[in-house]
């Protein structure tokens, strides 16, 4: 029966959020204003160069809309893991322990903040604007594809924020280590990987497992060869990288909750 407890958080949060209307209607354009200033960055930097690691301009802005509405969706629904470090310092955490209900849960429905849609929406119209544009030999299993990148994205995303954010419970302030994977994980998937250096490339697209949220995806889409040599299936494999992404994550977090003892406040 607790489950049935977090739709009605969530429903009493959005109400809350959507009855001061005009709050909302300026911080969702905000939100779309800001995820076209990250595009804005992309556009400047065609007009220098032809391709980018290989690609043209609209196949980058594909990778850049998955990516950006994966995120989107994640922080919608993790972003709130940013608060960990207060409900440590402060004794909250203790509070969450005492209720019959997850933590990890509890947190995530606390403060969803409607806005973030804004973020969400900018992203897909520029992916429609980008697959408008791009080459794909479309089947059902591409148009399948398409709808399941930002899903497994978005997983991927908030598996990263839990498993970074858990640091929290042994350096209490954390959040900026935290905010260097999450934030950093959505700049680095919004290009392709094969313009980073090995090391980077290899920390933040395999250990973080970056590179699925929207470059192999994006590959397996287009039909095009990975510059990295690795085999075209690899694209198709995002959901199932969630899922792994996912458990690590819950492992990850109960392990953390296990070992708090708590700042004494």
């Amino acid at each position: 029966m607790a489950e049935f407890v977090y739709p009605k958080l969530i429903g009493a949060r959005l109400r809350s959020q959507l009855s001061y209307r005009a709050s909302f209607a300026i911080d969702f354009v905000t939100q779309v204003i800001a995820q076209g200033y990250e595009m804005v960055v992309i556009l400047v930097l065609f007009t220098q160069i032809d391709a980018l690691g290989g690609f043209t301009k609209n196949e980058v802005l594909l990778m850049y809309a998955f990516a950006g509405a994966a995120f989107g969706v994640a922080d919608l629904f993790a972003g709130q893991l940013d608060n960990l470090p207060t409900y440590i310092r402060t004794g909250s955490f203790d509070v969450l322990l005492m209720r019959p209900l997850r933590t990890l849960p509890q947190i995530m429905c606390s403060d969803i903040r409607l806005r973030r849609i804004g973020r969400i929406t900018g992203a897909l119209a520029v992916m429609f604007y980008a697959l408008a544009h791009v080459p794909v030999d479309w089947s059902p299993a591409k148009v399948l594809l398409t709808v399941l990148t930002p899903v497994a994205g978005a997983v991927i995303y908030s598996a990263v924020w839990v498993v970074a954010c858990s640091i929290c419970f042994w350096i209490v302030e954390g959040r900026e280590f935290a905010n260097a994977v999450t934030y950093g994980s959505n700049a680095f998937t919004s290009y392709p990987i094969n313009v980073y250096s090995r090391p980077l490339r290899w920390l933040m697209a395999f250990v973080v497992p970056g590179a699925f949220v929207a470059y192999y995806p994006s590959l397996a889409l287009l039909g095009r060869q990975d510059p990295l040599g690795l085999p075209g299936w690899v694209g198709w494999t995002s959901p199932l990288v969630a899922a792994l992404a996912a458990g690590v994550a819950a492992l990850v977090w109960r392990f953390a909750v296990r070992h708090y003892r708590g700042t004494g406040s």
